[in-house]
């Protein structure tokens, strides 16, 4: 994922249509991760030393968009000499594409392969109920204090399945709102006034003006690879899956069927008249190319995103083109925005300890943090003169060359630890510290749904999901005849079956919940 608001794109689209690791659940959790006699390490993983801990090689996998960066190696190596000097390990990075991660991670995770420290991308509590991940909760405690100093303890705690820690979610924007990405060029070549873009009808004449005045460009389409509209443009607290959600985030904690409920309906209709409209990119439903490239290639003028502090400057830096954006809806906190991207130590983690030890240095360690993030200083970035913090590319490099550009630093551990590049905010995150306390908690927040329970039924309603989900919620097909089939399917597959589940484990969390 190439930075924080694409994770929230490209997380609900996994979640919903893509990931869905909540599907073919299995029992059973694995609980053979005992943690060894240690004492909780300083600033970094290990402040003392490698402590006699023998050798060990870590294989650390991560989805990426794109290629693999043709200067991985390097920075790999970088990175191993503070790592085996301070935990007596190695790293071995393991990038993945989005377009293979959900397969090759569902094998790896399956099967007995080697890997020390992953990622979820929308699917933590199915992992957890398949017994693919290890309870590290005492590993935290002896080896992650860097981790707990970082998140805090409401965020340590959306981890909590079956009272049990099985991931940590990194420091970035932990809340989300609704909204869209302008291309700048075409705002300002129509005069189109952006700050009375108050609604989806607003939005509207502006679609219209980009469809009737620049032919070859698509007016809007959603945010991420195998996301919708309604991903981003959410009716509620997707409480983890989106198969039974909380309204409004309160709805006074009733869970119900989204697919039932008339705003959903009335969504559908809005969308299907964009694309039949010629609003919307033709293959939304099916589309590989990320919404930055399309920008990039002037094909298309905006997208829907969920917003943060810094996000139209971020989003230039990928492309290399000016934005404008509008907010929709104010900043929403839920379980889902925290646990979206999980780190976690998998059940075949050849030394657990030694995983949580490199975590922890992911959320404490500022060198281990930019080396992720940007590189190798002198080579992949510069320090602007005078200034600490603040980074540029080298001359001769820049977007459309450098051979380090992950995007990633919303998942690098801490984000908070990062260099912040020319161009944006200086003050970045202390706004976006201020932005996750000064949103809007849904009363769900801290609410982990285990499937469980209902993991057949999970199975066969996330089959009928994936069918229906993306050509309708990108108006591809017609509402008016295929949602009723959808809804038909669903209590088919069992969706009451899960949503009265649901229903009880949350009445259950609220109760153990302060007044």
């Amino acid at each position: 994922m190439r930075k924080n608001t694409s994770i929230s794109r490209l997380m609900l689209a996994s979640v919903m249509a893509f990931v869905l690791l909540l599907a073919a659940c299995s029992s059973g959790n694995n609980d053979n991760n005992s943690s060894p006699d240690a004492s909780p390490a300083s600033s970094g993983a290990n402040a003392g030393g490698d402590n006699g801990l023998k050798p060990v090689e870590l294989t650390v996998a991560f989805p990426i968009f794109g290629a693999e960066p043709k200067d991985l190696g390097l920075v790999q190596d970088e990175i191993n000499k503070i790592v085996k000097a301070k935990i007596n390990a190695t790293v071995k990075l393991m990038p993945i594409s989005f377009g293979n991660w959900n397969q090759q991670m569902n094998l790896m995770l399956s099967g007995n392969e080697k890997l020390d420290l992953t990622v979820t991308v929308g699917g933590y509590s199915g992992a957890v109920a398949k017994g693919q991940l290890l309870p590290i909760d005492e590993l935290l405690a002896s080896r992650g204090s860097g981790i707990a100093e970082a998140l805090g303890n409401s965020y340590l705690q959306a981890g909590i399945i079956n009272g049990k820690t099985y991931g940590v979610t990194s420091v970035r924007d932990l809340a989300a709102n609704q909204g869209i990405l302008f291309r700048k060029d075409l705002v300002d070549k129509y005069n189109i006034d952006v700050s009375k873009i108050k609604s989806l009808d607003d939005l509207e004449p502006v679609l219209q003006l980009i469809k009737d005045k620049e032919p070859g460009v698509t007016p809007i389409a959603p945010g991420g690879l195998g996301s919708t509209f309604i991903d981003i443009l959410r009716l509620g607290d997707l409480l983890g899956d989106g198969i039974g959600i909380l309204p409004a985030n309160d709805n006074g904690l009733k869970v119900v069927n989204q697919y039932e409920m008339p705003e959903y309906a009335a969504l559908l209709k809005r969308f299907r008249k964009w694309y039949e409209a010629g609003y919307v990119l033709k293959d939304a439903a099916t589309n590989q190319t990320q919404t930055s490239d399309l920008m990039k290639a002037g094909k298309l003028f905006s997208n829907t995103a969920g917003m943060k502090p810094g996000f139209a400057a971020q989003e230039a830096r990928t492309s290399g083109r000016e934005y404008v954006t509008v907010e929709l809806a104010s900043p929403v906190a839920t379980t889902l925005e925290v646990t979206k991207t999980m780190w976690v130590v998998p059940k075949n983690a050849n030394d657990p300890e030694r995983s949580v030890m490199f975590l922890n240095l992911m959320f404490s360690d500022p060198q281990i943090v930019n080396l992720l993030d940007y590189g190798i200083e002198g080579k992949h970035y510069v320090k602007v003169a005078g200034s600490d913090n603040t980074i540029e590319f080298p001359a001769g490099l820049d977007v459309t060359n450098h051979p380090y550009r992950l995007n990633l630093n919303w998942l690098m551990g801490n984000q908070f630890l990062s260099y912040v590049f020319k161009g944006e905010d200086p003050e970045i995150w202390g706004k976006m510290d201020a932005f996750n306390k000064g949103a809007i908690k849904s009363k769900a927040l801290g609410f982990t749904f285990n499937v469980e329970p209902v993991k057949n039924e999970m199975t066969a309603v996330s089959n009928v999901i994936n069918q229906y989900k993306r050509v309708l919620e990108t108006g591809t097909i017609d509402p008016e005849k295929n949602l009723p089939i959808f809804i038909d399917k669903l209590r088919d597959a069992g969706i009451d079956k899960i949503i009265v589940e649901k229903q009880k484990q949350l009445d259950a969390w609220a109760k153990t919940q302060q007044p």
